[in-house]
């Protein structure tokens, strides 16, 4: 998630995003990468003119990176197909068996297979799973938080940001960095919050859901070891543990990014205690996914933009599709290709691949009972303060330990 000292002198500064999670050596796969990673906006680059000339360079640029798409990082629609089976086959099968009201909340397993895109399918095989344990984990902790009340979820909240950000940006991780831990954990204590005194669905069912739909997308991480061609394909001595997951190195950048997504998770959690906790968890998230894996100032701009538009264009999408009377099984197609078209368009526009991401986290939210246009209205005020929180936290800059 960050890059070395001595990495950054190598590269100049220049691509300092990209560093951080498959050290490639050229320049114009580097160069790419970084791209891809800041959805299709270019990285900070070094060095800066006079203020005024930046803020219209910057301006110009962010314009820019909304009319257009970053260039292509290579073949994505192996990642987008596997996501999509993820998501479409335990939200199909539950609803074939009679259980629509827990459908759509087993569709966040496919949540895992959404990291180590980079990785051969060996390493997947090993990665994938941890990852999910990791959110598994995390959605064991909102649902026990959430049986003891709204003070003890907010608490939750600003400790499972701060800590899963740590342990991503400090073990390289990689994209999307912590924005699912902390989606997960909040949703788990959204959907299981009690309501006249009982929670909304068993919490013992939910979390047997959630570790099914991640072991179901943990196999399907695993399809492409079936094929003959893969598991004959030349590949280069397997990796320990330690080098799928390299330290930080604890360096200025990654203590950076961490200090940042506590920064927000405070500051976002505080801000909706005033209107309703229960949004807390939207509001940090935005602001996290706005801090993506960069703690480039002109990256989190622009990512902040991007963010509060997309959202904005796909609550509408949304309220499109949630007055259409969907039985579960056209729900679980609809969320399938939502899935797969987000996987290929993410990396190359960020603002566009959150017109499809915001109608599917908010079909799934649906499952808890909520929906309708207050819930698209609140999402995208959620989201716009939550953009703004991540943007602001990019004047949180710690300086190298000497």
């Amino acid at each position: 998630m960050s890059c070395s000292a001595s990495r950054l002198e190598r590269s100049g500064c220049r691509w300092a995003v990209v560093d951080l999670a498959i050290g490639t050596r050229s320049e114009r796969a580097r160069d790419a990468l970084a791209t891809r990673d800041n959805g299709g906006m270019p990285a900070d680059s070094a060095p800066e003119p006079a203020r005024p000339v930046r803020w219209r360079r910057e301006a110009g640029e962010i314009g820019r990176s909304l009319a257009r798409f970053g260039p292509s990082p290579g073949p994505r629609w192996h990642l987008g197909l596997q996501a999509a089976v993820a998501m479409t086959v335990p939200v199909g099968t539950l609803s074939l068996l009679g259980h629509e009201s827990i459908a759509l909340l087993a569709a966040t397993g496919a949540f895992a297979t959404l990291y180590g895109g980079r990785l051969a399918p060996r390493e997947r095989a090993v990665f994938v799973p941890l990852v999910a344990a990791a959110l598994w984990l995390c959605a064991a902790a909102g649902v026990a938080l959430a049986l003891l009340g709204p003070v003890a979820v907010s608490l939750g909240l600003v400790v499972v940001a701060t800590v899963v950000s740590l342990l991503m940006f400090g073990r390289s991780v990689g994209p999307p960095g912590p924005l699912f831990p902390v989606l997960i954990f909040g949703l788990s204590a959204h959907v299981i919050a009690p309501r006249a005194g009982h929670p909304s669905i068993d919490p013992l069912l939910y979390l047997g859901v959630l570790a099914g739909s991640f072991a179901f997308a943990w196999l399907v991480t695993l399809a492409p070891l079936a094929r003959e061609a893969v598991r004959r394909r030349p590949v280069a001595a397997p990796r320990r543990l330690r080098d799928l997951f390299p330290a930080g190195h604890r360096d200025a950048t990654t203590r950076t990014l961490v200090a940042r997504a506590a920064a927000i998770a405070v500051v976002g959690t505080i801000a909706a205690l005033v209107v309703d906790p229960e949004r807390a968890y939207w509001i940090v998230g935005a602001g996290i996914a706005v801090l993506g894996v960069s703690a480039g100032r002109r990256v989190a701009l622009s990512r902040g933009i991007h963010r509060a538009l997309g959202t904005a264009a796909g609550a509408a999408v949304y309220l499109a599709l949630a007055f259409v009377p969907l039985p579960g099984v056209a729900l679980a197609l609809v969320l399938g290709v939502l899935q797969f078209v987000i996987e290929l368009v993410v990396v190359r526009h960020y603002a566009l691949a959150l017109v499809f991401i915001t109608p599917l986290v908010l079909l799934i939210l649906s499952a808890a009972g909520a929906g309708g246009p207050e819930l698209a209205v609140e999402r995208v005020v959620d989201t716009a303060v939550g953009a703004v929180l991540g943007i602001l936290s990019g004047l949180i800059v710690l300086r190298p330990r000497r």
